[in-house]
Parts: C-alpha cells; sequence; structure tokens
C-alpha cells in the first residue's frame, strides 16, 4: 500500500501538494485558534457556557460563508491568486485582535474575519486536484486536506505560548507563520494552476447555479456537515469540554485536544486511499454508525481515560469520513472542483459552526454536557442511514467513478 501511494503521488506535480498542505495547514491553524485559546479568553472575560460555544463556533461560521464565495472564484481566478488574498486576510484579522480585541463583541465579529482561514480549504482542495489525475484524487487531496493537523499544532501550542506571552501576543505571534507560507505558496504552486474555467464564458453565480442543480451536491454537504463539522467542531470545543467536565488545566486539555485532532488529521488521506480502491459509501456504511455509537458513549462522562479514548476514536473516525466524502465529491465534480469544494466545504464548516453552539446552549440549558453528544450521535446515524439506502438503492453511479 506505501508503494502503491508513492507512486501515485509521483504521478501528479508534487510541489503543488505541497503548496496546497502548507497553505491549509497554517490556515487551519489561525482557524482553529480562537477555540485553542477558549479557556484563557473566557476565564478573562467569565464567559457562560453558551458564550463560550458561540466564541469558538464564530470563526467555524465565517470560514463557511466564506467558501462558498472563495471556491468559484478560485475556479475562475485559479487557486495561486485567490490563496494568496486568502493569506492576506488572515494577517489582517491576526493583526485585528492582537491589537484591537478589548471585549467579547468584538471577538465575535474579529472571529468571523478569521473565517478567512478556514476559506483556504476551497483553495487548497482544488489545487490538489488540479494537479493529479483523476484515478489518484482522493489521496491527492487527502494528502492537501492534512492540513487538518493545523489543530494539532494549535491545541498543543497555543495555551503554551499563552501561557508564556498571553492569548493576544499570541494571536500576534501567527502573523509570521502565515507570511512565511505565503512565501513558500507562491514559489511553489505551479504558474499552470490557472482557472478551471474562461473568465468571459461564465460568471460565479453561474458556476454556483450549476453546482446547486445537482442533487448529488446536498447529499455530500449533508454528509460533510457531519464528518467535517463532527470533526472541526469537536476539536475546538475539547479544550473547553475537558476543562470544564475533567478540570484540566488548559495546558493539559489542549494536548488532549491535539492528540485527537492528530487522529483524525491523519486517516483523512487514508480514508481517500482506500475510497478510491474500494468505493466511498462501503466505506461510509461503517464509519458513521461507529461514530454514533462513540459520541453516546461520551455522553456518559465516564472516566477520563474513557473519555479520551472515545474522543480520539471518534475524531478519527470523522476524519477518515472526510476523506472519504471528498474522494466522492472529487469523481463527480472534478470539472468545478472550486465550486464543489467551497459549497461541501461549507456544509461542514457550517456543521463546525453548530456543534458548539448546541453544546453551550445545550449545557446551559440542562446543566451537562449529555444532550449536546446525543444530539451528534443522531445526526452520525442519521448520515449513516443516508449512506445505506443511496447505496443500495443504486441511485448515483459513484463507486465505479473511484
Amino acid at each position: 500500500m506505501i508503494r502503491q501511494s508513492i507512486h501515485a503521488l509521483k504521478s501528479g506535480y508534487w510541489p503543488s501538494l505541497v503548496g496546497a498542505w502548507l497553505h491549509f495547514e497554517v490556515s487551519f491553524m489561525v482557524w482553529v485558534l480562537m477555540g485553542a485559546l477558549g479557556i484563557a479568553i473566557s476565564e478573562e472575560f467569565a464567559l457562560s457556557a453558551t458564550q463560550k460555544g458561540f466564541l469558538v463556533a464564530t470563526p467555524l461560521l465565517g470560514g463557511g460563508l466564506l467558501r462558498i464565495v472563495i471556491g468559484p472564484m478560485v475556479d475562475r481566478y485559479g487557486p495561486k491568486f485567490i490563496g494568496l488574498l486568502v493569506l492576506a486576510f488572515e494577517c489582517i484579522a491576526l493583526i485585528f485582535v492582537w491589537l484591537l480585541a478589548s471585549n467579547y463583541l468584538e471577538l465575535l465579529c474579529i472571529g468571523l474575519l478569521l473565517g478567512f482561514a478556514g476559506a483556504s480549504f476551497a483553495v487548497a482542495l482544488p489545487l490538489a486536484s488540479q494537479a493529479y489525475p483523476p484515478a489518484h484524487q482522493g489521496l491527492a487531496m487527502g494528502v492537501a486536506a492534512v492540513g487538518n493537523s493545523g489543530v494539532l499544532l494549535a491545541t498543543l501550542l497555543a495555551p503554551r505560548l499563552a501561557y508564556v506571552v498571553g492569548w493576544r501576543n499570541t494571536f500576534g505571534f501567527m502573523v509570521v507563520p502565515v507570511v512565511v507560507t505565503a512565501i513558500i505558496f507562491w514559489l511553489t504552486v505551479a504558474s499552470s494552476a490557472q482557472p478551471r474555467v474562461q473568465k468571459d464564458s461564465i460568471s460565479i453565480r453561474r458556476l454556483l447555479h450549476n453546482a446547486l442543480n445537482q442533487k448529488l451536491m446536498y447529499w455530500l454537504c449533508f454528509l460533510y456537515g457531519v464528518t467535517f463539522g463532527g470533526f472541526i467542531g469537536l476539536a475546538s470545543f475539547l479544550p473547553i469540554f475537558f476543562h470544564d467536565q475533567y478540570h484540566m488545566d488548559m495546558i493539559a486539555a489542549g494536548t488532549m485536544t491535539a492528540f485527537c485532532g492528530l487522529a483524525g488529521s491523519v486517516a483523512r488521506p487514508i480514508g481517500g486511499h482506500l475510497a478510491d480502491r474500494f468505493g466511498g459509501t462501503a466505506l461510509l456504511q461503517g464509519i458513521l454508525p461507529a461514530v454514533a455509537v462513540l459520541c453516546l458513549g461520551l455522553g456518559q462522562f465516564l472516566s477520563p481515560t474513557w473519555g479520551f479514548f472515545m474522543a480520539i476514536s471518534a475524531l478519527l473516525l470523522l476524519g477518515f469520513g472526510n476523506g472519504v466524502v471528498f474522494q466522492v465529491a472529487a469523481t463527480q465534480f472534478r470539472h468545478i472542483m472550486g465550486t464543489a469544494s467551497g459549497l461541501i466545504g461549507a456544509a461542514g464548516a457550517l456543521g463546525g459552526f453548530l456543534l458548539p453552539s448546541w453544546f453551550g446552549i445545550l449545557k446551559d440549558l440542562t446543566g451537562s454536557f449529555s444532550a449536546g453528544f446525543w444530539v451528534l450521535a443522531c445526526l452520525a446515524g442519521l448520515a449513516g442511514l443516508s449512506v445505506l439506502v443511496v447505496h443500495r438503492s443504486g441511485r448515483y453511479s459513484i463507486e465505479e467513478s473511484g
């Protein structure tokens, strides 16, 4: 399998794949930074559970909304130009938090601007797709999307840095890797990474219209809303959960979350590669019910050891599912992959926004995090049922595309 993977990676233009991965890796760190530092921020402003939920969720909402716009712009203007533009706005957002954020409302507003970091998804995946042939789409985009491991770096390093220099200065420090990423991205991404459509031939509105006329698009949006939404939502909220439920300090909670994020990030390219070989829906039929069972277990609040085991298992399976869903998307929407990744990615980010939001609200209403996990378990079960129905009906010919 390793030899096959190496051969597959050599079949395309790997420097562009490196640029796509780095863009997403560093941007993902920026995107989840509010969640990684949520404990320190919430203690300074004495936030309620609901306010904590919206604090870490707002950048995810911003990313979801911006992906809808950035995706078609990538198709029309090319991933290299739009990718550099996204990194520039990330720097602006980080500077705003560093120098201007003085209250909770300002943090929410700037959090929406941090959504530009989440929009990197609509740059990195189309770039990886463009650099590789159809037979290796799942693996190529899975490698680019290993940038999910930015959650590992953010949750592992940011709390430690904040302990020394403060959480505001931690945001300022992140400007440096973003600038370095912009330079490397400009140097590595091929100048031939051009728009997929001619500027004069089709408008952004038309691209969105064409994509939204595809019924399969809505189903994939739902699946990604559960898999990626579950991954990014839990990764953003777990530090607060571990702190509030198991009374861990900021560094310990961040470290636990980092390992959970690492598991999901490593699993993503494996999911994409196996979907290339065996088909996506066959794999999702087992993944999603298992996620539902794990979420029910997390809601029982067993020992911290069991809680960590179930959390890392859930994020591993969700990361695996992310790769599978996008392998299916790549086989169906290759010629408008920017638009498709923007829409499907937006659904995932929206799911990520809703998860910490409902966790915070339900915690204030019920006094427990259990209800939040039960909602996620129900959604994962429903998604698994939809895959079973689609797979057995043969309504979409997606297996042979891989």
